[in-house]
């Protein structure tokens, strides 16, 4: 049987995740824009992997074509932005149901100190891969 400190430190890991989800997907759909300059909906999801030689960015934007994509970096950050169409929207059909975040949206990356060079993005799977080699 599992101790009374073994329950806490569970339940506390527990509860953190939870809150680190609800965020995350509070942050990820349907935000007003900020700071009035930008018209930006909603944030895709992002990973960040990093080795001795690079830094990879998995941005999550299924549905989303390459020509609806910028990429920039200002300063110490990436800026990735850009739409996702609605699908049917010309087809006359109503929203029953909408999870999906759609229209314009944008994620600030901040980078880890250090010098980069970025390679050729690549759009795979619904998803924005960003190389980013350590020079």
């Amino acid at each position: 049987m599992a101790s009374r400190k073994d329950l806490d430190a569970w339940m506390w890991v527990e509860a953190c995740e939870l809150m680190g989800r609800a965020e995350r997907l509070q942050r990820q759909f349907f935000q007003p824009p900020r700071g009035g300059a930008s018209t930006a909906a909603w944030e895709p999801p992002v990973d960040v992997f990093e080795d001795e030689r690079e830094l990879v960015i998995v941005v999550a934007m299924p549905g989303v074509p390459a020509s609806r994509v910028q990429v920039a970096q200002e300063g110490a950050a990436l800026l990735v932005r850009g739409s996702r169409p609605m699908p049917l929207s010309a087809s006359g059909h109503a929203v029953r149901h909408l999870e999906i975040p759609y229209g314009a949206f944008e994620r600030r990356i901040a980078l880890p100190a250090g010098h980069f060079q970025m390679g050729q993005p690549e759009l795979a799977d619904g998803c924005l891969v960003l190389r980013l080699i350590k020079i």
